[in-house]
């Protein structure tokens, strides 16, 4: 992923380690709320994630379907890494913990790691990489890193 494409407003396409596109985003800064549509190949929606606003800490939701699947929000105290609790609606939590700031961490789901994420892979400098384990949805750990960074280029 480009750091610096990752903002709202702009379409960007996220590739794989080897330079073959895989997902097209959709970045809209829209009135009310910020929107990212992760799309696949042909153009079908696969995944939504949208700010809510009004709350006490900011809050993204992946959609999917139109159906609310998880919510990211920072946790309020993060005395030596930043961390992030990723609620799935009718799965297990996935934690992210890291320095999100300087794009090096790790997605875990009871205890396990989901994804790593990491600029030192890269020598663009704008660019990180996102590496997901076997079995895991690409789309979706890469909504909840899209999630994330949004979070972390706002606060």
């Amino acid at each position: 992923m480009r750091e610096k494409l990752l903002t709202f407003g702009n379409d960007f396409l996220i590739e794989t380690d080897g330079g073959t596109p895989a997902f097209k985003v959709d970045g809209k800064a829209l009135r009310v709320r910020d929107t990212i549509q992760f799309r696949d190949q042909q153009g079908r929606p696969l995944y939504r994630v949208t700010e809510r606003l009004l709350r006490l800490k900011e809050t993204m939701v992946i959609e999917r379907d139109g159906r609310k699947i998880a919510s990211i929000q920072k946790a309020l105290v993060t005395p030596l890494r930043d961390r992030f609790t990723v609620r799935v609606e009718g799965g297990s939590p996935l934690h992210v913990q890291g320095n999100i700031f300087e794009h090096e961490y790790t997605i875990t789901r009871d205890g396990a790691r989901v994804a790593t994420v990491s600029k030192r892979w890269f020598r663009v400098r704008d660019t990180y990489g996102v590496e997901v384990m076997p079995g895991e949805d690409d789309a979706f750990v890469l909504a909840v890193t899209a999630a994330v960074d949004s979070i972390r280029s706002r606060g």
